[in-house]
């Protein structure tokens, strides 16, 4: 799931690597072996910070957690705080030289703080990374090394009620074009033919990654027109009515409620909302792949998920403890308990037709990760500067602030 945060400043990380650097010698020399079945020192302790503070996830990482506690031999002191303030824990711990023995971050987090000197590259422990998604291998390494890794992921696809599109005589679309008329022919006094997240936060940026990487724009370069083509679809589905103008405030969560509430007949979305959606009464709903412009192209999507990595924290002996702990969350065991519980994917390739088997409803979003892209892919750390530029032209363009060609430069330019 995608999780809103405050972007990372330049001083703040510049102050980490700081109060990290003293302790890095500790842990330059030798490597531990994570494929071990040895137990830990007895009384052995790792602690663990995460962002899994909400029911049910919180219990279903605690499972995880404590079977790897139990298969290691140690205890654990795990504290789990709100997503939006993580990152400012993770540095007041830094500052303090507190940091957890185990950390998990959300994807595009991970690289900013990898860069900062305050993680270690897991090949110092010779944690196995073969066999995983490319994409979410790829938000998991910085300069070339590999710093975390996801048990499961998850993405974005289109959901559609069946009901509605039967009643209209109207299949999921699977271009734009389809889908703008679609969405037109759907669209009542009562429904919307589709709603979507446009807010001014990294919600808005992830929401609108589909369209832009499906017809070959990237955020390398913002001023291409394939860029601008996907954002003035945007455009024409809120400025012809299929879609609400109220978009640029809604969060993935309100675009689930207008959903479930038959207030619109198609979203785009992910499936973390998938409980309460099979929780309500009459519900009948389908997924398929976000449309693309053009009928060949390949639906790309953003990667979700959290990382586990292991922080430089001068304790060579914990390290590598945490390291072993870091592999035991990685496992087949806990990355296909985890994706069943959770409704995600997981991470190792040839785990998705054994998950699907278990789980079809989860079907689309396995195929959609075959071609999911991770965030920070092609910026790396500079990914947030893009995010913003990206939710700030998007709400220029759809409150008809600038036209879909000048948005990006004005937001640029702010």
């Amino acid at each position: 799931m995608l999780k809103t945060k405050a972007k990372i400043s330049a001083t703040a990380l510049v102050f980490a690597v700081a109060i990290m650097a003293c302790s890095r010698d500790a842990n330059e020399n030798g490597a531990g072996n994570p494929g071990g079945t040895g137990k830990a020192a007895a009384g052995s302790v790792l602690s663990i910070l995460d962002y899994y503070n909400n029911e049910p996830e919180k219990g279903y990482i605690q499972a995880a957690l404590d079977n790897c506690a139990a298969e290691l031999g140690v205890s654990l002191d795990r504290e789990a705080v709100p997503g939006g303030s993580l990152i400012q824990k993770v540095l007041q711990k830094a500052s303090a030289k507190t940091l957890p023995d185990v950390l998990m971050l959300d994807n595009p987090e991970v690289q900013q703080i990898a860069e900062s000197g305050a993680l270690a590259p897991l090949s110092d422990f010779n944690v196995p990374t073969t066999g995983y998604a490319e994409g979410i291998l790829s938000a998991g390494t910085y300069d070339g090394k590999v710093y975390g890794l996801a048990p499961t992921v998850n993405t974005l696809a289109l959901f559609y009620n069946k009901k509605i599109l039967s009643t209209a005589g109207i299949a999921p679309p699977t271009t734009w074009a389809e889908l703008r008329d679609s969405a037109r022919k759907l669209t009542t006094a009562d429904t919307y033919g589709l709603a979507f997240a446009a807010p001014a936060t990294y919600e808005g940026s992830w929401q609108f990654l589909p369209f832009m990487w499906s017809n070959g724009g990237d955020e390398s370069d913002l001023s291409s027109p394939k860029v601008s083509e996907a954002l003035q679809l945007l455009i024409d589905l809120v400025s012809s009515g299929s879609a609400s103008r109220s978009v640029v405030n809604w969060s993935q969560g309100d675009v689930n409620d207008q959903f479930i509430a038959g207030k619109a007949a198609m979203m785009v979305n992910g499936p973390w909302n998938m409980p309460k959606l099979n929780q309500s009464t009459g519900l009948d709903y389908g997924i398929v792949q976000i449309p693309v412009n053009t009928a060949g192209q390949t639906p790309i999507a953003p990667l979700g998920g959290e990382i586990w990595t292991v922080p430089r924290t001068g304790n060579k002996a914990k390290m590598e403890l945490a390291a072993r702990f870091v592999a035991c969350i990685n496992s087949d065991k806990n990355q296909l308990a985890l994706a069943e519980q959770r409704l995600t994917v997981p991470t190792k390739t040839a785990l998705v037709p054994q998950f699907v088997a278990k789980v079809p409803a989860m079907k689309v979003f396995a195929e959609q990760i075959a071609s999911a892209r991770s965030r920070t892919g092609k910026l790396g750390a500079k990914w947030p500067d893009s995010a913003t530029v990206i939710y700030s032209a998007v709400q220029l363009g759809l409150t008809g602030k600038a036209s879909s060609a000048d948005a990006f430069k004005q937001a640029a330019a702010k």
